[in-house]
């Protein structure tokens, strides 16, 4: 006898076993968590989500939630949080996270939000955080689809939009083995995506509560060159010279950078930034002895060496956006290793950005290099040669610039279209 795929079963039985797995992991993974830094984080800090929720919550108020699964979806969601505070003040806000690189970072740099980590998906623990947050609307970004969580919105008859949503044809979704999932996505009140493509899937699946409204990366980016990035140690630092900066690097992007490096910095008129991926001491360390005399790092050095070096390390987390106003070229790690970083942060001023090859999937980087405005490179050989260009170049190099900076203010608007569909549900509520 033939055995019966899961996806057969009946749906609450395979709610059922679905909130048995997850609970099961969430038990084993005390195991690795005590030898492994980023799982113990993922772990003890859901401990005192519960209470944390309890205090936060107050009975008077009326309260939004946002998840997001990391800090790039935060980022993502960030402009559509601002945005309703704005217009709803007397609300609550709580941004929950799944990840601890999303949650460690932000948690004590939100004033005036609540921010913990997601309880796992369970039955209980999405019937207990709804129970406790009473939430008037729920926003999930991006990627973030949790039946249990889906499912008691719906219950509950809480309005739940996925935002800035993106759906890809590889997705379980889309396929035989895809149901329960896709039983999920059918708990949605309403999806804002990014492109037409995944409209187009969902459509196939049945779903046509869909608006395409683009993705808010595009709107926080271009709130970045309105603010304040003037930081006086990059005024120093820089001091008229062409400055390189490359952000969120890894050990195979600086296998490439570094000797062009080295040849360049040799020059009077020429600097760098360096902000690796990983501020740990080693890396840190391993950076400073490569370049020896011409490099500082940035929280050890006085204003004076600043001033003086012509490499400067950045150790620290939360200064690369406004670094890159600084910058004449960028340089955005991942492309060689473990997938390509924010490119719109840099694009955003109107500057070239150079990438690896690795880049497909990342749709305003694929976009981004159609346009002219970001060139990807695979050896040090072709990374030379384009920088060559762009230096000695400036046409070359401002055209480059601008096509990014043209192609980000026109992608602007999603968060005002999904602020009106969230207003209008708020009312009818």
């Amino acid at each position: 006898m033939d055995k019966v795929p899961y996806f057969r079963l009946k749906p609450q039985s395979v709610t059922i076993l679905y909130s048995f797995i997850t609970w099961l992991v969430s038990c084993l993974l005390y195991i690795p968590a005590l030898v492994t830094p980023k799982l113990r984080l993922f772990v003890d800090g859901r401990k005192s989500v519960w209470n944390y929720l309890k205090a936060y919550r107050l009975a008077d108020k009326k309260l939004i939630w946002l998840h997001a699964a990391s800090l790039g979806e935060f980022e993502q969601g960030l402009p559509v949080l601002e945005q309703l505070r704005d217009t709803y003040p007397d609300y609550q806000y709580l941004i929950t996270f799944f990840s601890p690189s999303g949650y460690e970072v932000k948690k004590d740099k939100l004033p005036g939000y609540g921010v913990c980590y997601l309880p796992l998906d369970t039955l209980r623990n999405s019937r207990k955080f709804l129970d406790i947050t009473r939430p008037e609307i729920a926003l999930f970004v991006k990627y973030e689809v949790w039946p249990n969580y889906f499912r008691n919105c719906k219950k509950l008859g809480i309005p739940l939009l996925m935002i800035s949503a993106i759906f890809k044809p590889e997705h379980i979704y889309f396929n035989r083995f895809g149901g329960f999932l896709r039983e999920a996505l059918k708990q949605v009140t309403h999806f804002y995506v990014q492109n037409q493509e995944s409209a187009t899937l969902l459509l196939k699946i049945g779903l046509s509560n869909i608006t395409i409204s683009g993705d808010t990366r595009f709107d926080r980016v271009m709130s970045i060159i309105l603010r304040d990035n003037h930081l006086d140690f990059m005024s120093e630092f820089k001091n008229d010279k062409t400055c390189l900066v490359a952000g969120s690097t890894w050990p195979e992007d600086e296998k490439i950078l570094f000797p062009f490096l080295e040849e360049q910095l040799s020059s009077s008129d020429f600097c760098a930034v360096i902000a690796p991926h990983q501020t740990d001491k080693r890396t840190v360390d391993n950076i400073l002895k490569h370049f020896k005399e011409y490099a500082v790092a940035l929280s050890l050095a006085t204003p004076k060496e600043v001033k003086a070096s012509k490499l400067l390390v950045v150790d620290s987390i939360g200064l690369l956006t406004r670094i890159y106003a600084y910058a004449d070229i960028a340089y955005v790690g991942g492309g060689f290793a473990t997938g390509l970083h924010n490119t719109l942060e840099p694009a955003v001023f109107g500057i070239p950005v150079i990438i690896g090859p690795k880049y497909k999937g990342f749709i305003e980087a694929e976009a981004l290099v159609k346009a002219g405005g970001v060139i990807s490179v695979s050896n040090p050989e072709s990374l030379e040669k384009v920088l060559q260009n762009l230096l000695f170049n400036p046409e070359y190099c401002e055209k480059a610039g601008m096509a990014n900076r043209d192609y980000i203010a026109q992608s602007t608007g999603a968060t005002m279209g999904i602020c009106n569909g969230i207003k209008n549900l708020l009312n009818e509520a």
